[in-house]
C-alpha cells in the first residue's frame, strides 16, 4: 500500500466544542480528494472526554455541484434568519467572546510539528480508533483440527 496517501495538505478550524479538520488526501490513481470531519468533543459518566466524529470524503467530480448547494443554502439560512445567532439569545455568554480560530494548516512545504493540543487530540483520536474494534485472535481462525 502507497504511504503517500496520507495529508497532503491540512487546516483545522476551531469552533467551541467542535472541531472541523479539512484534509486533502491522494487516491490511489495519485488523484487528490478531500476529507471533512467534525469532531466534537463530549465526556462519558465517569468524566473522561471522548470525541464524535462525522465525516465527508468529497471527489473532484463532486466539487463544483457542493460549493454551489453549501453557498445557496448558506445565503438562504442568513436571508431567512439574518446574521444573529438565534441560539445564543437566551445565553449569557455574547458572540463576541465565542471563539472560532483556525487552529493547523499543514503543507508539504511546512517543518512546523502541530501545536501539542492537535498532538493530544489526534492521540486520543487514535486511541478511540483502535478501541472501535472487536479484538481477533488469528491464532484460534482455521484449527478445525481440534474439535
Amino acid at each position: 500500500m502507497n504511504d503517500n496517501r496520507d495529508e497532503i495538505y491540512s487546516k483545522s478550524l476551531r469552533a467551541g466544542r467542535r472541531t472541523y479538520f479539512f484534509d486533502v488526501r491522494s487516491t490511489r490513481a495519485d488523484d487528490f480528494y478531500l476529507t471533512i470531519t467534525e469532531s466534537k468533543r463530549d465526556f462519558n459518566e465517569d468524566g473522561s472526554p471522548f470525541y464524535k466524529k462525522h465525516k465527508i470524503y468529497l471527489y473532484k467530480e463532486d466539487f463544483q455541484n457542493f460549493k454551489d448547494y453549501l453557498n445557496e443554502l448558506t445565503d438562504y439560512i442568513i436571508k431567512e434568519r439574518g446574521e444573529e445567532i438565534i441560539s445564543l439569545k437566551d445565553k449569557e455568554t455574547p458572540l463576541e467572546e465565542i471563539k472560532t480560530e483556525e487552529v493547523k494548516e499543514k503543507s508539504p512545504l511546512d517543518e512546523e510539528p502541530p501545536t501539542e493540543e492537535v498532538k493530544e487530540e489526534e492521540e486520543e483520536e487514535e486511541e478511540e480508533a483502535t478501541t472501535d474494534f472487536t479484538e481477533v485472535n488469528f491464532e484460534d481462525l482455521g484449527n478445525d483440527e481440534d474439535k
